[in-house]
């Protein structure tokens, strides 16, 4: 699934849509009535970690001179916002897929994650976004086929959802799953893309008696942080994958905080640029310094079991 980059970069094209209207609303999505949507007004956008977050308030609301409050016009208007409050297997759901982040302004400065703000957090109805494999936002455009399917079709790939705004514009959301949810949780420190990442609980996590490639995919712990990063930053760490945390010594596990960092930023502005990423080890066969590169599918008993790769030359094992 798309990483912390892919999805901060989605939230920077979907940002561009704050403040309008949604006219007409399709897509194949069955967890969410796309109809339901037409007549709000989108309000505000977050990226936390992996996930995108989409805030509607009615568009007959509003806004004045108090942030605090919002009026009503006196006539009697049904909200359509209110289709959106999450029932309670929803609600477990948002739960179930551990803590996010709130509002707050992106370090590198390029864009905002808060927008509309005098709008009460309690009068927004949200959506949730998780992306699979090949999920991607679009402005604008309908991604198109660049290969024949198993059956020699040319087939478009089927968007998600279509959010079509005022003037032509619209929003093309694929291969995601789309939750209703309440307000994101305001709490940063766990984003690898937020200045609040608390730089001391990662180190202690990182310290615990299990391989180090088991607790960098924890997203509890490292939200945004997945399989691409996770491979690359151990190779420029020269730490082996399944090294446990508690043999490595707290000035290489400093390192590897660093490269977490210095990779997934230098990841999101080679995307905000338009421009491609060159692995060092994911993927690879050999590594940067020509030495023979090992694949093996490792997770934690019972989890789920990821692709890693790693140089037994660059990376030795830690005993």
């Amino acid at each position: 699934m798309p990483e912390g980059p892919s999805v901060k970069m989605f939230h920077s094209v979907t940002c561009l849509f704050v403040g309008g209207v949604v006219q007409k609303a399709t897509g194949s999505t069955r967890q969410i009535c796309p109809e339901q949507l037409v007549g709000l007004k989108l309000q505000q956008c977050q990226a936390h970690g992996k996930k995108l977050y989409l805030g509607f308030t009615s568009a007959y609301r509003q806004e004045c001179k108090d942030p605090g409050m919002v009026t009503v016009p006196t006539q009697s208007v049904s909200d359509p916002a209110s289709v959106l409050i999450l029932d309670d297997s929803r609600k477990q759901q948002v739960m179930d897929a551990g803590p996010q982040g709130g509002e707050q302004e992106e370090a590198r400065g390029s864009f905002l994650l808060g927008q509309g703000l005098s709008t009460p957090q309690r009068e927004r109805k949200w959506l949730q976004f998780h992306f699979g494999m090949f999920g991607s936002v679009r402005a604008n455009e309908f991604s198109r086929a660049n290969r024949a399917n198993k059956r020699g079709n040319w087939q478009d790939p089927s968007p998600r959802l279509v959010l079509y705004f005022p003037g032509g514009q619209f929003l093309v959301f694929y291969n995601c799953r789309i939750y209703r949810c309440g307000s994101p949780a305001s709490s940063h420190t766990s984003d690898i893309l937020c200045p609040e990442f608390n730089r001391n609980l990662a180190l202690q996590a990182l310290q615990l008696a299990q391989p180090i490639c088991y607790t960098l995919l924890n997203q509890h712990l490292f939200s945004g942080l997945g399989n691409i990063i996770k491979n690359e930053v151990l190779y420029l760490s020269a730490i082996h994958p399944m090294s446990l945390g508690c043999l490595l010594s707290v000035e290489k596990l400093q390192t590897l905080l660093d490269q977490v960092i210095q990779f997934s930023y230098g990841w999101l502005d080679n995307k905000l640029k338009g421009k491609g990423l060159k692995y060092h080890i994911y993927q690879q066969t050999q590594c940067p310094k020509g030495h023979a590169v090992e694949r093996a599918e490792f997770g934690p008993p019972h989890g789920l079991q990821r692709a890693t790769w790693w140089c037994p030359v660059c990376q030795p094992a830690v005993q």
